[in-house]
């Protein structure tokens, strides 16, 4: 049958950089929960879709900073051991005698269970081959995106140049050749970004729907931008919202599993929703049965809301392109791989067919040029989360650390001469400048959600960076000077050398 037209699901996986940094309530759980509750699932499903031959099922973004967590070593032994925990605490809960207890520890045991064996059995070298794995069977198109994830309308020039270079630099040494898209980081966009884009060799990104639509276009095609080739897409909200709404998506629904509350003994969550007004105390016991019977009712309503989307599009050959946090589905949503999974068994029945965006460029459904406005994906669709009131003394900070750190980069680099050797200190300030600019501690601030981390973790960073300058304008020896302040194991092909070839 002639499809309808063509759903783009696109995935964004990130987490900022956790080893070393806190436990619990934060720090590294969170990776370890997102890894057993996100990660492993939707490999799992990936993996059986690549088996059957299916192709061009989502588009897949990984942060350079979880790629580097799920291929260091130490974060891959932390993760087994957190695992076969989650086992041994799921055997505690399982010998309750309240039953709703001890059936909440049962269904963990299996679950825990089959995670720790898919981990040893496919997870143990990292997560490179495997997701190398997926493009390379054409399932998945992986994007790439800058080094430690930074808000990039905010960063001065230099900084977001290398950011990038770096971030493709990390992706071409993982996965074994360059990728052409990316995911620009919080979706955050600024006239004149394109052109670092397109000097980078960049094809193509995605920006918000609203984004789009200020330009005077609508969603339903990609559009060059400006006068490069760079190709934005932009995420359809109204069908986007189906899921992902605080007031009305999905996850919400009374029969699934209840994020926020949970089994503070063993740790586990044995509540369903309920309602959106229910306090946690009197929530209801979980019942998969009917949970698995919204997944599906959810399921049918989502391509159905897709299919009339693409009716009424008014396009011959029109595009759905839908994004999401990869942790919702699993880690937020428990019931979100197996929703996920029902409606990609659904879209052929309704005459809609999955692509990625590398593969709607190659089918045409891209339009004219549009000339976009500064955006994002946050609060306001504007750049409010990043730069407003509450984190503008975060914003000072970083503001003043790039200037000093590219001034003394460039000024080391220079009487170094152009032979000069790697120096370790000048890696080290770019890297922990980085650290410092990841758009995770605004956000965290603005959202109010583990904001005393947050600001403590980009305190830290910031320090850490001012004593590696205060040590090198010091003349202290650079190869000490970084081993005592390098604390933070993660990506040793950073190297400062290559802001000599970038404009101020």
């Amino acid at each position: 049958m002639t499809p309808v037209g063509s759903l783009a699901i696109v995935l964004h996986t990130h987490l900022p950089w956790l080893p070393g940094h806190g436990r619990w309530p934060v720090g590294e759980e969170w990776l370890y929960q997102a890894w057993s509750g996100s990660y492993l699932r939707l490999v799992d499903l990936l993996q059986a879709l690549a088996g059957r031959g299916q192709r061009d099922v989502l588009t897949l973004s990984v942060s350079p900073t979880i790629a580097a967590m799920l291929d260091d070593p130490q974060c891959l032994t932390a993760a087994h051991t957190w695992l076969a925990d989650w086992q041994l605490r799921a055997i505690g809960m399982g010998a309750e005698r309240d039953p709703v207890r001890r059936a909440t520890g049962h269904r963990e045991y299996l679950q825990a269970t089959r995670s720790l064996a898919t981990f040893e059995s496919r997870w143990q070298r990292g997560a490179s081959s495997l997701l190398r794995g997926l493009a390379d069977a054409g399932t998945v198109e992986l994007l790439a995106g800058p080094l430690m994830h930074p808000f990039q309308p905010l960063l001065r020039p230099a900084t977001r140049r290398a950011a990038l270079a770096w971030g493709l630099q990390d992706a071409t040494l993982r996965r074994g050749d360059r990728p052409g898209g990316i995911w620009a980081p919080e979706c955050g966009y600024a006239p004149g970004l394109e052109q670092d884009y397109a000097r980078a060799g960049v094809t193509h990104l995605m920006v918000d729907g609203p984004t789009m639509l200020a330009a005077g276009h609508d969603t339903f095609t990609g559009r060059t931008i400006g006068s490069t080739s760079v190709v934005a897409f932009a995420r359809d909200l109204e069908v986007t919202y189906r899921v992902w709404s605080p007031r009305r998506g999905y996850p919400g629904g009374r029969w699934y599993r209840d994020f926020h509350t949970f089994d503070h003994q063993w740790g586990m969550r044995p509540a369903r929703v309920t309602s959106r007004t229910t306090p946690p105390e009197h929530k209801a016991p979980y019942d998969p049965q009917r949970a698995q019977a919204a997944v599906r009712a959810d399921a049918a309503d989502f391509v159905g809301v897709v299919r009339d989307r693409l009716i009424g599009s008014g396009h011959s050959r029109p595009l759905v392109v839908v994004g999401y946090d990869t942790e919702l589905f699993g880690h937020w949503w428990h019931e979100g791989p197996d929703w996920l999974a029902a409606v990609l068994r659904l879209l052929p029945g309704a005459q809609i067919r999955t692509t990625t965006l590398a593969t709607a460029i190659q089918d045409g459904q891209v339009a004219g040029p549009a000339l976009l406005p500064a955006g994002s994906w946050g609060s306001g669709k504007d750049w409010r989360v990043w730069d407003g009131a509450q984190v503008a003394d975060l914003v000072g900070v970083n503001e003043e650390l790039q200037a000093r750190a590219l001034a003394l980069v460039r000024r080391e680099l220079s009487r170094a001469g152009a032979m000069g050797q790697r120096q370790p200190a000048l890696d080290e300030v770019m890297r922990q400048l980085l650290l410092t600019l990841s758009s995770d501690w605004a956000f965290m601030v603005t959202k109010d959600s583990a904001a005393d981390y947050a600001r403590r973790r980009a305190g830290e960073h910031a320090r850490r960076t001012r004593e590696l300058m205060d040590g090198i304008d010091a003349g202290a020896d650079q190869a000490r000077t970084a081993s005592a302040s390098g604390t933070d194991r993660c990506f040793p092909h950073l190297d400062a050398r290559l802001l000599t070839g970038l404009d101020h």
